[in-house]
């Protein structure tokens, strides 16, 4: 079976309630639940939380909440794929053992069904163990300076700073939204960055990391922006 796994802990400190705290008239979550939902590629869609709260958003929304995630996965310092591991686990012990399994995060409302359907697809052409979004830098990463503790610049690579943009290699980051995985790969806790992984290149405009203040706003603004692109779209 195809699975789909958002994991949404309650302890988010730096925007408390950051999984429902209402984005564009929906609770964050919804966004990607409703993705995932619509892409039409999974067997079950799972919300991995250790919050009641967060469970009944999820519910009500139409995922799956069969479990309370235990206290030890649910702290600041666990990482993705021990929480992705353990939803399979208790999948495979309470039905059909998951064969294919899609990471979503639960603050990804620029998500498309469409992204999440070729994610799968890449994952079965590649023969890789993981598919997931990524997106180009928009400024040249050998380029980059760091502010020392004199208060003064210095680059990470001077060795470019004569090195004109087009002759640098284009750098690329995770686009934060979902990891598509073969089930094993999870529960053997594979690495996600290595070469056995696909990229799925997604275009900057849609794609916002969210983990502070300013990152909520600047994806508000961008979310009215895209909702005027469509109107007018339509309207013409």
């Amino acid at each position: 079976m195809r699975l789909a796994v958002i994991p949404a802990r309650g302890g988010s400190k730096r925007i408390p309630l950051k999984n429902i705290k209402p984005f564009g008239g929906l609770p964050m979550i919804a966004w990607s639940i409703r993705a995932a939902l619509a892409s039409e590629c999974f067997d079950r869609v799972i919300v991995s939380t250790d919050d009641d709260e967060i469970a009944q958003v999820a519910k009500n929304f139409g995922a799956d909440v069969p479990f309370v995630r235990p206290a030890e996965l649910s702290d600041d310092h666990t990482g993705t794929i021990p929480v992705i591991a353990h939803a399979i686990e208790w999948q495979n012990t309470h039905g059909l053992s998951a064969k294919e399994v899609c990471c979503i995060y639960a603050t990804a409302p620029f998500l498309q069904a469409s992204d999440i359907a070729h994610g799968l697809h890449v994952l079965q052409n590649s023969g890789a163990d993981y598919a997931f979004s990524v997106t180009s830098y928009a400024f040249p990463i050998q380029r980059a300076i760091r502010i020392t503790a004199e208060q003064r610049v210095e680059m990470f690579q001077p060795e470019h700073f004569n090195t004109r943009s087009q002759d640098l290699v284009e750098a690329w980051h995770d686009a934060g939204q979902f990891y598509w995985g073969q089930a094993n790969a999870w529960l053997t806790h594979e690495p996600l960055f290595t070469p056995a992984a696909a990229p799925l290149p997604i275009p900057r405009h849609r794609v916002q990391d969210i983990d502070t203040h300013e990152d909520w706003e600047r994806a508000e603004w961008m979310f009215k922006s895209m909702q005027i692109a469509t109107k007018e779209r339509h309207d013409i």
